[in-house]
């Protein structure tokens, strides 16, 4: 069993990712069964994870969520629950929460380009 962990996610450094920037905590937490990152969205790349099922919660803003192809509204409170081969991404000016069981993993990310 894993030790209790606490993060103040607007204190951790932001770093590039495919969907704009994120500030991910929780990663190397033991035993990795799940992350959580603040998620500032900007030229999402459309991709799936193989392993990994993420929750999107739009915390600020508007937009939509790509999820297989098909464009759903994204505004505040708004929640998308994304398996593993669902190909996704996020459109618009977003901040979200996500989400990522287990822990994210960057070699956990496919593009079909």
């Amino acid at each position: 069993m894993g030790e209790p962990a606490t993060a103040q996610l607007d204190t951790i450094e932001a770093q590039a990712c495919s969907c704009g920037s994120t500030r991910r905590a929780f990663v190397d937490a033991r035993p990795g069964t799940a992350s959580v990152h603040l998620l500032d969205v900007r030229d999402a790349a459309t991709h799936y994870h193989r392993t990994a099922t993420e929750l999107y919660i739009v915390l600020d803003g508007e937009g939509t969520v790509e999820l297989d192809g098909t464009a759903h509204p994204a505004r505040a409170l708004s929640a998308f629950l994304i398996p593993p081969g669902c190909r996704h991404r996020a459109v618009g000016d977003l901040r979200m929460l996500v989400v990522a069981i287990p822990a994210a993993d960057d070699k956990d990310e496919f593009f079909d380009d």
